[in-house]
Formats: structure tokens, C-alpha cells, sequence
């Protein structure tokens, strides 16, 4: 595949991924039909797309880098079911973008840098999706299957786990990059739920919860709870057990304490 004059830019965080067969397979465990739509997230030199459009399915990609989209536009032109768009996937508005009569499956090699704010895009927006599937910096995977009473386990645990049923799929070595960084990556996979614990309203209450009681993740609940400035939580009407630290409280134990916050104020 052809990409003249193409220098890695450090300030997109650009590692191209070189290996044919960690490409391979990390598409395949995507595990398209002809039938998908398929986002792809910075395709970067096109080494996941090449396989992504191999399947015939409908492939939307989106690459932030000019030089880089227009070399891709010229490699894949034959392709009718390939589209690409240039830009910036966390300005993009994800329900004007994605057609809404289509389940998606997304996919990506992601800059380590901004591999949190994507994820909370998508899990925003995960009603648009089947599944996805990303290869990110090894500790951010440990924490996103991290489970309670481990320093691992966090907002991206609690939220990966609340969206989707979620797995490490493998590991990848840091010398199948150009360039090489100084760290090991993981490829993670998340499956959708279909049917969600919480209403939409309940949701924001648990979003603005798990951020702000791990940001005094020390401290015991009775006491993080307090400082979420965005409710107003009477914390004595709480049928729940706040000596805990948020740590300890398991994904279904978010849910509950959720729904209890929003009792005092979607009554």
C-alpha cells in the first residue's frame, strides 16, 4: 500500500501499526458480515481498513490527518462501500453523522492520548452500536476489565462494564510499531448491552456519581458524596452502606445507588 512522504506526527500521537497478522486478527475478532456498517477511527496507513473492506461491508472511516486522509481516499477509490470522512472524531456529532437505521461496529488503532475521551463518546452513543473493538496503551485495558477492591478499578471499569460486556483480547509488543513506543498495548472488546439497567435520566445521575466520588477515591462515601455540586443528595435518605469507598462498590452497586439519588429528584 502506498503512502509517499508520510512521517508519524507526535502531536497526533500517530504509532502505525505494521504487523499483517495482528491486523488480521484483530478484524477478524470483529467478526463482520456483509450486512455491517463499520466505523473506523483513525485508519492511520489503512492497515486495518485494507481487511475491513475485504468483507464487503458498508466502511466509514474517519482520519483527522489531511495528508494521510487524502492518500487513503486514493488507495480505496475503487471501493463503492468505502466512504471516508476528514476530521476530528470527537467534534463529530455521532447522530447526524451515523445513519440511525443501521447497528455499527466500531473499530481502531487508538492514540493512546485521547483513548478515554473516545470512549466515552462512544459509550454515549452506544445505542448506534453492536460492538467495538480498540487497541489501546496495556494499562488503560487493565483498567477498563479491572474489577472492585483493586487499584485498577475505576470510572473506565465501572462505565466499560455498565455499557457492554467486556474483554482483553490480547496483548501486542511495542516493536510491531512505526515508531516504536516505549509501551505495550492490548486490543479490548466491548459487546453492547441491548437493554440497559437505568433510564436515560438515572444514566446522567450515574455518570456525574462514579466521576465524582473517584475523584476522592480515598475517602468513604458518606463523605465523596458530598461534594457532587451537581445534586443535591440527602444522603441520610440513602438506603445503602456509605462506609464504603468507591472502590469496593461493584458496577450493580453504582445502578442501585443511582436509582436511589434519582428517587429524590425525578420524583
Amino acid at each position: 500500500m502506498v503512502f509517499k512522504n508520510i512521517k508519524p506526527k507526535k502531536s497526533l500521537g500517530q504509532n502505525f501499526l505494521q504487523d499483517e497478522n495482528i491486523a488480521r486478527k484483530i478484524v477478524s475478532a470483529l467478526l463482520i458480515n456483509p450486512n455491517d456498517s463499520i466505523l473506523e477511527i483513525g485508519p492511520g496507513t489503512g492497515v486495518l481498513t485494507k481487511y475491513l473492506v475485504q468483507s464487503d461491508a458498508d466502511v466509514v472511516a474517519i482520519e483527522i490527518d489531511k495528508k494521510l486522509a487524502k492518500q487513503l481516499e486514493i488507495n480505496f477509490s475503487d471501493r463503492q462501500k468505502f466512504k471516508l470522512h476528514q476530521g476530528d472524531f470527537l467534534k463529530i456529532n455521532l447522530e447526524d453523522f451515523l445513519e440511525p437505521n443501521k447497528t455499527w461496529k466500531t473499530i481502531g488503532n487508538l492514540p493512546y492520548h485521547i483513548t478515554s475521551p473516545v470512549l466515552f463518546k462512544i459509550f454515549e452513543n452506544s445505542n448506534f452500536f453492536e460492538c467495538c473493538i480498540f487497541m489501546m496503551q496495556k494499562e488503560v485495558a487493565q483498567r477498563i476489565v479491572a474489577q472492585p477492591n483493586c487499584k485498577d478499578y475505576g470510572i473506565l471499569s465501572i462505565n466499560s462494564q455498565y455499557y457492554a460486556e467486556v474483554k482483553k483480547l490480547f496483548d501486542v509488543s511495542r516493536h510491531v510499531f512505526f515508531p516504536s513506543p516505549k509501551i505495550t498495548s492490548s486490543v479490548v472488546k466491548w459487546n453492547f448491552k441491548h437493554r440497559k439497567d437505568l433510564t436515560k435520566e438515572e444514566e446522567q445521575i450515574f455518570r456525574i456519581i462514579v466521576k465524582k466520588v473517584f475523584s476522592q477515591r480515598r475517602k468513604m462515601l458518606r463523605n465523596s458524596l458530598k461534594i457532587i455540586t451537581d445534586l443535591e443528595i440527602n444522603i441520610n435518605k440513602l438506603d445503602f452502606d456509605l462506609e464504603q469507598r468507591p472502590e469496593q462498590l461493584s458496577v450493580s452497586d453504582f445502578i442501585e445507588l443511582s436509582r436511589q439519588v434519582a428517587n429524590q429528584h425525578l420524583v
